[in-house]
Parts: structure tokens; C-alpha cells; sequence
């Protein structure tokens, strides 16, 4: 059996964080990580990087203990596959930048580098990545120029190797395109728990490389459920709709007919002589036709499946209180960023303050796409779609309201006809027609075969019952 490997596509946030957690302490023939790439999103992607690095700090660190106190040090695919991490996308393709800092703090780990100084990893690491001398915050900036000047041998134009991961210069959207390249197709899953706009770009820069992906596995979107950042938008969804809508065209026959529509054209020149900024010019260029012949699988974890996954606050304390009073460092990080979110979460919802505070609940969505990516090849059976998956789920990118808005049909109509067996060879053979022309009565084809995309679901899980003593336990290394 080929390996199992992954590249974790995230924006470092909290479940981000346990998320990858839950990769990394996996055993080497459960999950290979081979890369981590970063994107902005819940905090700017410096930020982000930044707690990135400190998970790799803290992980060394708990091996260290574990290992000083016999104990089996885990992580152990890490010995088999050092990820890459690079660097990636620091704003959505054409909307207006928006995080999630209210919910994440704003260095995305519920304010730990101020609270908990002593968690705090030196940041001489900020030299092995250029893109961090061109952060917004002033004292990552100051960090990368002292440590890229302190040493000769690790400037910030020649990363170096680290114990853990390697990093890179490349952006991640190459670095992307670069292992689904250097692997053979289909074996590699791309789990993508923020923005898709790396994603977006890799797929814009060479389609047929990224289409090499065995599939794409997104926490994304809200359907039935409510949204979490407007009512009817889940968070990573809203924050990069373009390039989510783009992501997902690429399940479809014809992508073109679920594409973003264009952007308004650039403004007119000043007076001046000197040309205003265009937005359509930093616009991605449509996918070349030809594709249908290959498609993109996309399974999707909105908040429909991943709001009723939650731990509660005596779970999560049961289990960190006495790692913490034993010494381990990871607990003891872990508890100072997901402590705090419990309080949160009283703060932001209603119901929270009807529990008890044992009771209180907190979604950890990210870590369910890598609980799906460990699992699912063995255990199929475990996980449910959605009724008719793969389904035709479009992402709204234009609406004043429901920007992010994932749109499923539900009209009680008749689709369209099948076309012949010789029409859609036609299609797949490459020969991909124009978009065809909207049919009187169905504005958007949304009844047709040839058009709409393709979203495979996730509906039913191994349970939500066994999921937070799973996570825990995975994430602890504990019997």
C-alpha cells in the first residue's frame, strides 16, 4: 500500500494548532506530513508561521521530557518525514483582507506571547524565512534582520535545516505544485484548514499538476448549519470566496460554469499621468479548457459536521491538569492557548452560559479533516456523505450579504436529460466546449449534467462520542 501522505495547508488559529498535533503524532505508517504551508488568515500569515514554529519548539521539548523520564518520546513520523514549511498568500485574491483575530487573539493563540512570555520560543528561527523580515509586526522584523546577521551560515536567503522540519524560501504555492510534481499522482492529500488561497494559486499556476492531488480535503462552509463569521458564512469560506469558488469549479466537468464572475475593470487613469492600482490585474486568469477530463475530489467538513464535534472544558482539564503537574511542556502550552477559549466561548454564545462549566463546549473543526485523513482508508464504512454526493455546492462570491454563502439547490425540479454517452467522451477527452448558454427557466444551469461542481460531504463520522477522548489521547500519547 502507498504511503499515506499529506500536505496541511493552514493559517494558525487554535485548531489549526491541534490539528496539526493530531498529524504529527501519528505513527509513520498511519500519516506522512510533507509539508506544512502557511497562509494568512486567522492572524496575519507571520503570526501564523510564527506559532507554527512554536509547535515544532514545543513538540522538541516534550520529546526531551518524555525521553528524561523514560518514556516513549512519540511523534514518530517526524523520524521518517521532516515536513517542509513554507510560507504562502498574505491577503485573499481580491476581497478585503479579514481575520479572525477577535476569536484566535491576535497572535492567534489566545494572546500566549504576552500571557505566557516563558512559552515563548527565542525567535532566532525568523532568519530561516525570508518573508518574515517583510511582517507587519515590528519586533518579528527586528528578530529576523539580529538573527540573520548574527550568523553567516544561516542568512535569511539560505534557509537551513532544523531538527524537526525544513524550511524553505519557495512560496508555498510552488513548493505545492513542487511535491504534487515530484510524487506520483494520487498519493498525495491536500488538507487545507484555512483560506484556500494557496490552493488557489498553485491550481491557477499549473492546473495540471494540482489536479495530480489524490484529493483535497477542506474545513470549509456551512450549508444547514449557521455560519460562524455571517450568518449563512463559515469563516475560512468568507474570508477567500474567490478562491474557494475557484478551488472547488475544478470538481466539475466544465469548470467554467461555477468560476467567480470577473472583477470590475481597473479605474480610469488619473490626471496626473500615473495609473491608479488595478484590481482586476492581480486577478487569476481562467483555467484552460481541456480539463474536464480530470477532476479535482474536494471532501468537505463545513460546520454542519464539525460544530457538534466538541470537548468540553472538564474533558480537556481532566486530562491536561495532571500532564501539567507531572511537567509535560506540551501540556503545559496546550493549556495556555485552549484554557482561555473555553472562557471565550462563554463570552461569544448564548447557549454557553446555560452549562455548567465542566460542560462548556468548544468546536475544535480543523482537527476532524486530519482525523478523516488517518482514518478514512481503512475504515470507509465510518464515514457518511451527504444524500446524492457528490453534490453541486457553489460558493457566492459577489452578494453584499451572503459573500462566502455556500448555495445548494433545493427546488423540487426535474434535471435535465443525461447527455449521450458520445457527448460527455467529448468533454472528457478534452475537447471542453465554451460554457454552455443558460437554459430559459434555469438561470445558472443549475439543472443541468454537464455543469455544477462536485463536493463530496462529510455528514456522518466514527462518532461524536468517542471524538474528544480520541483527539486527546492521539494528541498526549496516552493509553
Amino acid at each position: 500500500m502507498a504511503p499515506n501522505r499529506i500536505i496541511i495547508d493552514t493559517d494558525p488559529g487554535i485548531d489549526d494548532v491541534m490539528a496539526m498535533l493530531l498529524a504529527l503524532s501519528a505513527a509513520p505508517e498511519e500519516l506522512e506530513v510533507l509539508m506544512i504551508s502557511v497562509t494568512w488568515g486567522n492572524v496575519e500569515v507571520q503570526n501564523c508561521l510564527r506559532n507554527v514554529m512554536s509547535l515544532f519548539h514545543h513538540i522538541a521539548k516534550e520529546q526531551e521530557w518524555r525521553r528524561a523520564n523514560g518514556q516513549p518520546e512519540g511523534f514518530e513520523t517526524l523520524k521518517k518525514c521532516k515536513p517542509i514549511v513554507a510560507v504562502g498568500a498574505d491577503r485573499p485574491l481580491e476581497d478585503q483582507r479579514m481575520m479572525a483575530d477577535y476569536f484566535h487573539g491576535v497572535d492567534g493563540l489566545a494572546g500566549i506571547y504576552t500571557s505566557h512570555p516563558h512559552l515563548t520560543p527565542a525567535e532566532t528561527w525568523a532568519n530561516l524565512f525570508a518573508s518574515a523580515l517583510s511582517s507587519n509586526n515590528p519586533d518579528l522584523v527586528a528578530a529576523a534582520r539580529e538573527a540573520a546577521s548574527s550568523s553567516s551560515s544561516t542568512a535569511a536567503n539560505a534557509p537551513t535545516s532544523h531538527a524537526l522540519f525544513t524550511p524553505t524560501n519557495q512560496p508555498a504555492h510552488e513548493a505545492i505544485l513542487s511535491q504534487l510534481r515530484a510524487h506520483p499522482a494520487d498519493t498525495i492529500t491536500l488538507v487545507a484548514v484555512g483560506p484556500l488561497t494557496n490552493l488557489a494559486l498553485a491550481a491557477a499556476a499549473d492546473p495540471h499538476a494540482f489536479l495530480r492531488a489524490k484529493q483535497v480535503v477542506v474545513m470549509g462552509g456551512a450549508v444547514d448549519e449557521v455560519g460562524n463569521i455571517t450568518p449563512v458564512a463559515e469563516f475560512n469560506t468568507f474570508a477567500d470566496a474567490v478562491a474557494a469558488a475557484r478551488v472547488y469549479a475544478l470538481t466539475s466537468p466544465r469548470p467554467a460554469s461555477t468560476m467567480p464572475p470577473a472583477p470590475p475593470p481597473a479605474p480610469a487613469a488619473k490626471t496626473d499621468g500615473h495609473e491608479p492600482p488595478s484590481r482586476s490585474s492581480q486577478c487569476l486568469p481562467p483555467y484552460p479548457k481541456g480539463l474536464g477530463s480530470r477532476r479535482l475530489k474536494v471532501v468537505l467538513f463545513s460546520l454542519d459536521i464539525t460544530t457538534p464535534h466538541e470537548i468540553t472544558r472538564g474533558m480537556f482539564l481532566s486530562t491536561v491538569k495532571p500532564l501539567v503537574s507531572a511537567g509535560s511542556p506540551l501540556a503545559e502550552w496546550v493549556s495556555a492557548f485552549v484554557t482561555p477559549t473555553f472562557a471565550k466561548m462563554e463570552a461569544l454564545h448564548v447557549g454557553a452560559a446555560d452549562r455548567s462549566p465542566d460542560d462548556v463546549g468548544l468546536a475544535l473543526h480543523d482537527p476532524l479533516c486530519i482525523w478523516y485523513a488517518l482514518l478514512h482508508e481503512k475504515h470507509p464504512e465510518q464515514w457518511k456523505m451527504a444524500a446524492g454526493a457528490p453534490e453541486d455546492i457553489r460558493v457566492e462570491t459577489a452578494g453584499q450579504w451572503t459573500r462566502g454563502m455556500c448555495v445548494v439547490d433545493r427546488r423540487d425540479r426535474k434535471r435535465r436529460e443525461e447527455p449521450t454517452v458520445e457527448a460527455r467522451a467529448e468533454v472528457e477527452e478534452g475537447d471542453e466546449k465554451e460554457e454552455e448558454p443558460e437554459v430559459h427557466n434555469d438561470t445558472g444551469n443549475w439543472l443541468g449534467s454537464k455543469g455544477g461542481n462536485r463536493i463530496w460531504r462529510v455528514v456522518g463520522t466514527p462518532g461524536h462520542n468517542v471524538w474528544g477522548p480520541y483527539l486527546l489521547k492521539r494528541i498526549f500519547q496516552l493509553s
